[in-house]
């Protein structure tokens, strides 16, 4: 079988996601050029901008490869307002983003829940309830993600990190805390309480293979998830897999990967959405456009207030720290419109599979 009868299933196998992985010149050209085709004929050229709020790097959790990890002493620790918070909030409908998505270190004692769902409380109170609220809060109980669910938040971002439960202990300690079943038990009650779940994994991982990378987009297809993350792993200097930052690929290599991960997944599942991660960016100043350009159809423009931006570094050197909200937006429709994209403001964004799979339960 030829690229060009591969690149024309959707029900691709893991031997031809490993051929498509491994395309290089024409035939990388050929995936690249397909999954964009794939992707405007399904979603038109539209851009959905979720407004992101990190709202604290406290985190009780310390992952191998996470810059804001329980156990790293170096950087200070914060949490916003409610004030802050509601703000970043108002600034993302005044912007026309249409979405919010709430990001945090991993806690789950029940002041850190109680607060989560008074937020989204007074979040949903902007204008009617108009602006749509994405969670990516880790790993919480069935009874916490069905109040957050009820409060008024109906996304929710989970990344596997890495479906292979091998390689998920290499880049997290092996412990209760760290557990991949809990993990993969989560991402199954969201989608049971009938949240547009989602969830992604690093591209470029010490120890990955493509077979890894493979089975990656066999899972997120498994698990017939609404919306998918992926993005270049980056080594952070205060985390212990920083030691195996020579056994990765180079940074143009791993990007090269992301996009090709972020291309076969769009002929596998054409109708999600895919972030075009910051990560990109931070490894190649073109990086979220090129995303766009091969699949994805989300950007996530920061809002957290710029004092508090440093503090909340996954990993070093990230992208648009120093951006003021309104130059982030002019920016992004200038890019965009350079690629032939455009943002559809004042929307919440749900995916097509996502609206798709409601309807059908109607």
């Amino acid at each position: 079988m030829t690229i060009t009868d591969i690149l024309h299933k959707t029900d691709l196998n893991k031997e031809e996601i490993k051929t498509l992985l491994s395309a290089e010149g024409e035939d990388m050209k050929k995936l690249f050029d397909r999954a964009l085709q794939v992707k405007l004929e399904h979603l038109d050229n539209y851009v959905h901008l979720r407004g992101l709020i990190e709202y604290s790097n406290i985190c009780t959790k310390y992952c191998l490869y996470c810059g804001v990890r329980s156990k790293n002493p170096n950087f200070t620790r914060y949490q916003l307002s409610d004030n802050e918070v509601i703000e970043c909030a108002k600034l993302a409908h005044e912007l026309g983003y249409g979405s919010v998505a709430l990001q945090s270190g991993e806690r789950s004692d029940k002041e850190f829940t109680d607060k989560i769902t008074h937020l989204v409380k007074e979040i949903k109170k902007i204008d009617n309830g108009s602006l749509g609220i994405t969670l990516s809060l880790g790993e919480q109980t069935e009874d916490v993600y069905k109040e957050w669910f009820e409060a008024g938040a109906h996304r929710y971002l989970l990344r596997i990190e890495a479906s292979n439960e091998e390689l998920y202990y290499k880049i997290h300690p092996h412990d209760a805390k760290h557990d991949f079943q809990t993990r993969l038990n989560c991402i199954d009650t969201l989608l049971k309480l009938g949240y547009h779940t989602g969830t992604g994994v690093m591209v470029g991982l010490p120890f990955q293979t493509l077979d890894d990378l493979a089975d990656d987009l066999l899972f997120f297809k498994q698990k017939d998830v609404a919306m998918v993350g992926m993005g270049p792993f980056i080594p952070h200097p205060d985390t212990p897999l920083w030691e195996y930052r020579d056994q990765i690929p180079s940074a143009a290599e791993r990007m090269e990967l992301t996009l090709k991960m972020i291309a076969i997944l769009r002929l596998m599942m054409p109708e999600i959405n895919m972030v075009a991660a910051t990560a990109n960016q931070t490894v190649d100043p073109m990086g979220r456009e090129k995303a766009i350009a091969v699949g994805a159809n989300v950007i996530m423009p920061n809002l957290t207030p710029n004092e508090f931006r440093e503090n909340y570094l996954i990993y070093p050197d990230k992208a648009c720290v120093k951006d003021k909200p309104d130059q982030c937006q002019t920016c992004l429709d200038v890019r965009l419109a350079a690629i032939g994209h455009r943002v559809l403001y004042n929307e919440w964004g749900d995916s097509l599979a996502f609206r798709k799979k409601i309807k059908d339960k109607r």
